[in-house]
């Protein structure tokens, strides 16, 4: 599962794709190649004012305790930079993409695996990871909120890269909304989109972000689309050759033993709805 798209996404220091990383999927995989999980949707990123409201009011502000509702607003409110990434559209197994959501350092265990990241990310805390990146970035991710069709990550970090005189520190919100929809086989497709509001620090970073605001956008906008790709492509490969990809599961580094048994777990249950999809089909015929 090589290619140059995921070699780019896996080596990628910049504090905006950690924190992206970090989230969700919000990192960059893929068996790359034209087909795959998140096929490249229509629109491109968006930072209109409107998109940015529309993120706002989607927060379920009643559901979050009062120390994540401070954290979320001191962010969302006053960004640095806000952008909607590109609505993707992909081929994948609800249950799958719940977890690797939820589990990224899965996704990052796979391309260490393949050689292709120095991305290191460990697990804190049941909802929590930290990322560093080998380049000056460390990023802490809390997932402070999650359901099928929303979940809400809040990330700290800094940057003490040689790209600037002292450390710069930053905070994003990052919201990953999703809906499913299944085709007349059985087959489940996944509509997902991040918001991503991201605030710097420091002046001089806060200016230079704005500057490159849509430099940053494009990265962004391109790493979660191959990351989307990425994900398809695990899902496919679970039913396809669940073996292999289980010997993958057992194998995975910078993952603890129980996440690695739940994978193990969609795996399996992945490859045993794809062979009933198969058999109705078959009685059908």
């Amino acid at each position: 599962m090589a290619g140059r798209s995921i070699k780019t996404i896996g080596r990628s220091g910049s504090w905006c794709a950690l924190a992206l990383f970090g989230l969700v999927a919000t990192m960059p995989v893929t068996a790359c190649g034209e087909g795959g999980f998140f096929g490249r949707g229509d629109n491109d990123g968006d930072s209109s004012r409107a998109q940015r409201k529309a993120a706002i009011e989607s927060l379920p502000m009643q559901r979050l305790t009062p120390a994540a509702q401070s954290r979320i607003l001191s962010v969302v409110e006053s960004p640095t930079i806000f952008r909607r990434l590109p609505t993707q559209d992909i081929d994948c197994d609800r249950d799958m993409f719940l977890f690797l959501s939820r589990n990224p350092e899965v996704l990052v265990g796979m391309w260490d695996l393949m050689g292709i990241t120095n991305v290191q990310i460990r697990r804190t805390g049941p909802y929590q990871l930290e990322a560093i990146d080998g380049s000056g970035t460390t990023c802490q991710v809390d997932l402070v909120y999650g359901d099928p069709h929303l979940h809400i990550f809040v990330a700290t970090g800094s940057y003490d890269g040689a790209l600037v005189a002292k450390p710069i520190g930053g905070n994003g919100v990052f919201i990953l909304s999703s809906r499913y929809s299944e085709n007349g086989d059985g087959r489940t497709s996944v509509t997902g989109t991040i918001d991503c509001f991201l605030q710097l620090e420091s002046l001089g970073a806060d200016l230079v972000a704005r500057t490159l605001s849509g430099l940053i956008g494009r990265s962004a906008d391109n790493n979660f689309t191959e990351t989307a790709k990425f994900i398809s492509q695990v899902s496919m490969a679970s039913e396809n050759n669940p073996p292999a990809m289980i010997d993958v599961a057992t194998r995975l580094p910078q993952v603890d033993d129980g996440t690695r048994r739940e994978f193990v777990n969609r795996i399996t249950e992945i490859a045993q709805r794809a062979s009933l999809r198969e058999s109705k089909v078959a009685r059908r015929q």
